[in-house]
């Protein structure tokens, strides 16, 4: 039998636009063609009805994404009040329509209150989280509801941008695992009327933000491979806002041997970048760490021939 050709060993990371009505596991299989990769996958899954900031990470990347499924998100979605949907969102069933009423600022700002800093989520039937090893939308889709336990997320912001009849957008900034969906629904109910979402986009991931995307269609544009590849951002992106340790020659050769060493005025905790530095003063990253109880850096992800 023939060996299964298994693609390209690129790295970096490739900040998609996914596009209206794309899963996120066909933008990494188109993602994956494209680049002829060998291994690509998403930080943090968008429904088919959201567009926007989906960070794909392709080869030793890959090593990291849990950094960026952890990351604080922004939002940017527009809502439609006085209507109720099964899903949440345009894509369900119409469950129950009531009437609006006046909306003022004044009246969303007040039940806005609500969906600011630490609150609890019910998710959604149609979510993808998991019960019993199967996604609750599977379940959902044969009819099938089991009971859910309250989420704790935190909304930094949640910003009332414009009113335009029934319909309000929000920009809202929140920490991983906060259900747009079910901010809509909640803000619904809270103003009597109940509400779904008819549009919706990220704006950010973790360090990644609207100046970063890559359409599928610049993509497609590009002549080769090698062009294709510009598009890629380091690996190192992915943490390129935490503390630095920097490792002469000595130090990252136990660190590669995945030993824990000393490092002269390294932070006291916390979780670190690593980069091995030159005679010349050139910087590599090497992947990262974690800063021991007793002052010693040790390594936790590394990259490959780093």
């Amino acid at each position: 039998m023939a060996r299964r050709r298994r693609g390209r060993d690129v790295s970096g990371i490739l900040v998609l636009d996914k596009p209206l009505g794309m899963t996120s596991s066909d933008a990494v299989q188109k993602v994956k063609r494209l680049f002829d990769a060998e291994k690509v996958g998403h930080t943090g899954a968008l429904d088919p009805l959201a567009t926007g900031v989906l960070p794909l990470c392709l080869g030793e990347a890959t090593k990291f994404s849990q950094y960026l499924l952890n990351s604080d998100k922004r939002y940017w979605t527009r809502i439609r009040l006085g209507v109720a949907t099964d899903t949440g969102d345009s894509e369900g069933q119409v469950v129950a329509t009531r009437p609006v009423g006046e909306l003022t600022a004044a009246r969303i700002e007040s039940a806005l209150e609500h969906f600011r800093g630490p609150i609890e989520q019910i998710p959604s039937m149609f979510s993808a989280i998991k019960h019993k090893g199967q996604p609750l939308y599977k379940l959902a889709r044969q009819g099938i509801e089991v009971e859910r336990e309250a989420r704790a997320v935190t909304i930094f912001s949640n910003e009332l941008i414009a009113i335009d009849g029934d319909e309000l957008e929000l920009e809202i900034h929140c920490t991983k695992g906060t259900y747009i969906r079910t901010i809509a629904e909640d803000l619904g109910e809270r103003l009597g009327c109940g509400g779904h979402v008819v549009a919706l986009r990220r704006l950010t991931a973790g360090p990644y933000g609207e100046e970063d995307l890559v359409t599928i269609g610049t993509l497609e544009a590009a002549p080769d491979l090698a062009a294709r590849d510009k598009f890629l951002l380091p690996v190192d992106t992915v943490v390129e806002g935490w503390p630095e340790v920097r490792l002469n020659d000595d130090t990252a050769y136990y660190v590669r041997k995945g030993q824990p060493v000393l490092v002269a005025h390294a932070p006291r905790s916390g979780w670190v970048r690593l980069s091995e530095v030159s005679d010349q003063g050139a910087a590599r990253f090497l992947g990262v760490g974690e800063v021991l109880d007793d002052g010693r850096v040790a390594p936790r992800r590394l990259v490959v021939n780093s």
